[in-house]
């Protein structure tokens, strides 16, 4: 999910408490009558319950959706993360039996840009895309002819993998804590309603798994990944979860199933996790830096001169994707590969 303005809202702002009279969403009264029968749910269980309803009954991208991503911005993201997979493939070899695979690939835009710079650098491998939305799953094969898809990181094949997982670990749920206490979720004044509040440390169980995941399958078999989201790259307390719908906040506990719950990357845990599995990991380097070395300046002069009505176009996305203001500060880089493949580039000065 692209964040709004790079901070999440105050507690005080997302207790929810005493909505009134309004309609509920069909996730939010099978959520409460849940917690009638069970008791309170975990921020964690409240916020996978949520996503999973969310991304399975809608295509949540662009103006007319809840948010937008690197990808639907500019061609050049996607490219240009192509290009860091060729030349990542180039140095380890060319190997024949490499595969392409992306996590939460949305509509397939990010694939269909990196394919098209993957495969004018001779990469012939087959498309494996992670995705459990039956609404994206469509307009995936739309975008990527020929793909297949997988429910799990580890249903992916055991082969040589170059994959790409941007704004995938934001949607994974995390758990929160206040004084040691894990936050939950209760029904209270006709909605629903944090237990408690104050300082709070946000784990993710889910995110560490999921790079275990992806990290073991490079040490086994080979290959490179990039992640690329919106974080921090040191392990911090905060309160960082946070909702969007119509490319604005809005109260966490309202409209539950109906709005995009994502919360800050912690890259610090995601690059320790990868490396107990096994996997090399680079440096977290801020997605201006990244996009900056790799020649986006060059490959937008390039495609200005060949396009000048597209100059306006060009220089939005380069400010919306690298300025400090924007992404290009907010959202970091990581890469991880197998010891016996190359870091992938634009992380070294």
């Amino acid at each position: 999910m692209a964040d709004v303005d790079g901070e999440g809202q105050a507690p005080a702002d997302r207790a929810d408490r005493g909505h009134g009279e309004r309609r509920l969403t069909p996730l939010e009264r099978a959520l409460r009558e849940r917690i009638q029968a069970e008791g309170p749910i975990t921020v964690e269980a409240y916020m996978e319950a949520c996503n999973a309803y969310y991304y399975g009954t809608r295509d949540p991208l662009g103006r007319d959706g809840d948010f937008t991503t690197a990808p639907e911005i500019s061609q050049m993201f996607g490219e240009l993360v192509g290009a860091a997979l060729a030349d990542c493939w180039t140095r380890a070899g060319r190997p024949a039996d490499a595969v392409y695979a992306e996590l939460g690939p949305g509509r397939g835009s990010l694939t269909a840009d990196a394919l098209r710079v993957l495969r004018s650098a001779g990469f012939a491998g087959k498309v494996h895309l992670v995705e459990t939305s039956p609404v994206l799953r469509e307009a995936q094969a739309r975008a990527v002819p020929g793909a297949r898809w997988h429910e799990s990181i580890e249903d992916l094949p055991a082969r040589p993998m170059l994959l790409v997982a941007n704004e995938f670990f934001d949607a994974l749920p995390i758990r929160q804590f206040v004084g040691g206490i894990e936050r939950r979720v209760i029904n209270a004044a006709g909605g629903l309603a944090f237990d408690r509040d104050g300082e709070i440390v946000e784990q993710s169980p889910a995110r560490e798994d999921a790079m275990a995941a992806i990290a073991t399958r490079l040490a086994g078999s080979g290959g490179a990944a990039l992640l690329i989201d919106y974080g921090h790259e040191k392990s911090a307390p905060g309160d960082t979860l946070q909702a969007v719908r119509g490319h604005c906040y809005v109260p966490i506990l309202t409209d539950a199933g109906e709005q995009d719950l994502t919360s800050h990357v912690d890259f610090e845990a995601l690059g320790r996790a990868a490396r107990e599995a096994g996997a090399a990991v680079t440096q977290v380097i801020t997605q201006g830096d990244w996009l900056n070395r790799l020649g986006i300046g060059a490959r937008a002069a390039a495609l200005a001169t060949a396009n000048p009505e597209r100059i306006p176009e060009l220089e939005t996305a380069i400010d919306r994707l690298c300025h400090e203001e924007q992404m290009g500060q907010l959202f970091k880089v990581i890469g991880a590969h197998a010891d016996n493949w190359p870091a992938p580039a634009g992380f070294a000065e």
